[in-house]
């Protein structure tokens, strides 16, 4: 049976504990990493067979105070404890969920207006899967010298990342930004635990060592934003500081805050490929 997303918040948590964090010793060498089940089940009052149920996805109808208990168990505050809360409580109908469904992945007019009104200034949509589904011109000119556009498919901020060697080139903090995409995925599936294709879209990227290496299916983040430091073809050595507006339920628009004069620089070829937005 396929663990729901509440089934791998337990594990990947209780995998991430140290006894240290709860005030437990160390004892004797332990063959994983983490909790043992048993130490979980004893500090939430409950019986390690149940939690095993619980962690297999057989069990998928815990009470409230079950999922309060298991929440101080785990060490869970803030908004990671909201989502496991909402996790355990949809546990058992995820493709029920409200909004779980696919996303319809067209940018409303209205939007390609303010992506538009924000010219000089590099803006895009990204949807729950980090698709560029729209831009301005300004972002395809500094955008398609880097590989962003390359290719017939969408682009895809995580594939071009993880996958696309051009990434590790110009991307001089490749790390940092990996860990901030990947974070924002995992906060996707937790907002949308039954979008059959963003769980496509990361199970094809858990392909990939070092998306494997970061992914954690129960972090809770903050909304994308950062600086890119950018080895640009073009315009060399670029810091570029980025922040998301969200636009609705499932789209974000990303602004790239860079310095104008960067902009300008002569024989920056305007790239238009069929899906951008003027």
């Amino acid at each position: 049976m396929a663990r729901n997303g509440f089934a791998e918040f337990l594990v990947a948590r209780r995998a991430e504990l140290r006894p240290a964090d709860v005030g437990m010793p160390e004892g004797r060498r332990r063959r994983t990493p983490g909790l043992r089940r048993e130490e979980v089940a004893v500090r939430a009052g409950v019986s390690a067979d149940y939690l095993a149920r619980l962690e297999q996805g057989r069990d998928t109808n815990p009470s409230v105070a079950v999922i309060d208990a298991l929440a101080d168990a785990l060490l869970l505050r803030g908004d990671e404890r909201h989502h496991f809360s909402l996790l355990a409580l949809a546990s058992g109908n995820e493709s029920h969920c409200p909004g779980s469904e696919s996303a319809q992945e067209k940018v409303a007019e209205t939007i390609q207006s303010i992506l538009r009104a924000l010219q000089p200034t590099p803006a895009f949509v990204v949807g729950r899967r980090l698709n560029v589904l729209g831009w301005n011109a300004a972002w395809a000119d500094f955008a398609a010298p880097l590989g962003l556009l390359d290719g017939d498919g969408q682009p895809n901020l995580a594939w071009y990342t993880f996958v696309q060697p051009t990434a590790r080139q110009v991307l001089r903090n490749w790390s940092e930004v990996a860990d901030t995409f990947a974070a924002a995925l995992s906060r996707a599936k937790l907002r949308w635990p039954g979008d059959d294709s963003l769980v496509e879209t990361i199970d094809a990227l858990r392909r990939h060592p070092e998306f494997a290496a970061r992914w954690k299916p129960h972090h809770v983040g903050a909304p994308i934003s950062g600086l890119l430091q950018i080895d640009h073809p073009v315009h060399g050595l670029v810091q570029v500081p980025f922040e998301t507006l969200d636009a609705d339920r499932d789209q974000s628009i990303i602004v790239w805050l860079t310095d104008q004069a960067q902009m300008q620089t002569p024989g920056l070829r305007l790239v238009r490929p069929a899906a951008v937005n003027e």
